[in-house]
């Protein structure tokens, strides 16, 4: 898979959420987690059973004009809001940074302010920080990967093939005449 992504949380006060969607990051390959005015430390998030912080870079910043990231990366928030694009028609970006709201509280307007893109799971309701995390890792695995297209008909792809990798070759000179 081409580019990167990172995944990071806006004001997250459970443990318990904070170490499900670090474990989640982990397992789904972001390369590196942040955190933006967090009220719970790091070492206390005993749900992340991959030990995911002795794993990937973890950013810690106090505020939203504090959050760095690296040039080129797109923030995208991941938030109810009327103006986000559902996630199925979302086109995620090759460098990106997803960013989720607080178990009680939606984004903070200054981080809500500094998203590129702002997407939202189309659920009747608000569903919990680190299930929403694995939901949109998934559909940008689904983008971004190398998969078999879906078959019309229920099942795995016929033959189960995977699309072999491209392999690139010399280049091809052409002589000048």
């Amino acid at each position: 898979m081409r580019g990167y992504f990172a995944v990071g949380v806006d004001g997250i006060s459970k443990v318990m959420n904070l170490g499900n969607l670090l474990r989640i990051a982990h397992a789904f390959g972001a390369n590196f987690f942040f955190t933006v005015a967090g009220r719970v430390k790091l070492s206390d998030a005993m749900s992340d059973t991959s030990a995911a912080a002795g794993h990937l870079p973890v950013y810690q910043f106090a505020s939203a004009e504090e959050l760095r990231l690296p040039q080129g990366c797109v923030l995208v928030g991941v938030e109810i809001t009327d103006d986000a694009v559902e996630l199925p028609s979302f086109h995620h970006p090759l460098r990106a940074a997803y960013v989720f709201g607080s178990e009680r509280l939606s984004l903070s307007p200054p981080v809500l302010q500094r998203c590129q893109h702002v997407v939202k799971i189309p659920t009747h309701f608000s569903i919990n920080v680190g299930m929403a995390g694995a939901i949109v890792l998934y559909d940008r695995m689904l983008t971004h990967g190398r998969f078999a297209e879906r078959p019309l008909r229920a099942g795995g792809p016929s033959g189960g093939a995977v699309p072999p990798r491209t392999q690139w070759g010399a280049p091809i000179m052409r002589r000048r005449r």
